[in-house]
């Protein structure tokens, strides 16, 4: 742990030189919950999130409801970064100087950040592709440190993605469309390029660095590729109802990395809910919470019970035959 310390504390402590005087209040979301108790001790769990969207919203519902069913008395300070690099440090001070009991990080960028600050209150992720690479723990066995948490990617999950992509709909030039700035999105794409190249089919890139380059970077990649594959890419995700209006428009199918895309517009998925494995999280802080463990001693974990979901709508749109060998359900 201690390389990411030393590997991202540099940055944002500039960063926070900076823009410390500026505060939160005026850019990003933020608000505190708290419920008060004569005879419990009450828990101050510090929230940072990196952007508004479905799936992460989701996840911070399970973690509360993961708490909330332990019984647990909790004040919460939820702060959103709204996609912006810099207030993602200046939240991650803000939090680390709060007093906080533990740190519930939602998202990659999110947990870096607060990681970079502390080693000692203990962090809890969730929404993060790989906690390896991306310096949070050790190992997914052993993380280490004061992070723990739980991943947004299932082993099976992009195998069997590329494997509905070339034999169900018979891609070959994949689009995918991602935020090269965000670790969790490059090392997700370096997975998927490797895994088809397996299979040979082919990734073409397109990438962006905020929500409105999206529409744009998808028109790119238009007469280039036959089908679309998007991932879980914060900035991407956020602004996937404009990836979504140009693969209507080309008729592109368009795999997604989760459940809500599904929801707005994607053709289908492998996946998981995010509402899970943000209750997983939650599970784990109760854990830290009452000292029955910590950080160090709690495994990484992965999503839980994948499974296979197609849009109904999208399929019809696409005039795609849904075969019963697929066994997949409808997205409500």
């Amino acid at each position: 742990m201690g390389k990411t310390k030393k590997k991202f504390g540099m940055v944002l402590s500039a960063a926070v030189l900076l823009l410390a005087a500026c505060g939160t209040d005026d850019s990003a979301a933020t608000k505190s919950t708290s419920v008060k108790s004569d005879d419990k001790e009450v828990f101050k769990i510090g929230v940072t999130q990196i952007v508004e969207h479905p799936s992460l919203n989701a996840a911070y519902e399970g973690f509360q409801k993961a708490i909330e069913d332990a019984g647990l008395e909790v004040e919460y300070q939820y702060e959103n970064a709204q996609n912006d690099n810099s207030l993602n440090s200046t939240i991650a001070n803000n939090l680390v100087n709060s007093g906080a009991d533990l740190i519930f990080a939602n998202s990659t960028p999110s947990a870096q950040a607060v990681a970079a600050l502390t080693e000692d209150i203990p962090i809890v992720f969730t929404s993060v592709t790989n906690a390896v690479d991306a310096e949070l723990v050790d190992s997914m066995e052993s993380p280490g440190g004061n992070v723990t948490g739980t991943v947004d990617t299932q082993p099976d999950a992009i195998p069997n993605t590329i494997a509905f992509l070339k034999n169900e709909l018979g891609a070959k030039n994949v689009g995918m469309v991602f935020n090269a700035g965000e670790q969790n999105s490059r090392s997700s794409v370096d997975a998927v390029k490797e895994e088809m190249a397996k299979v040979g089919l082919n990734v073409v890139e397109a990438s962006v660095s905020t929500s409105a380059e999206v529409k744009q970077a998808t028109e790119s990649l238009i007469g280039k590729v036959d089908s679309l594959y998007i991932i879980t890419d914060n900035t991407v995700v956020s602004a996937l109802e404009s990836v979504v209006d140009v693969a209507n428009e080309h008729k592109l199918p368009m795999m997604v990395g989760e459940f809500d895309s599904v929801k707005r517009g994607g053709l289908g998925a492998y996946g998981f809910e995010f509402y899970d494995i943000g209750y997983e999280a939650g599970e784990m802080a109760v854990k830290i919470l009452k000292g029955e463990s910590k950080p160090a001693d709690l495994a990484v974990q992965y999503p839980q019970n994948l499974k296979f979901v197609l849009n109904k709508d999208t399929v019809d749109a696409l005039g795609i035959e849904v075969k019963d060998e697929w066994e997949s359900e409808f997205a409500e």
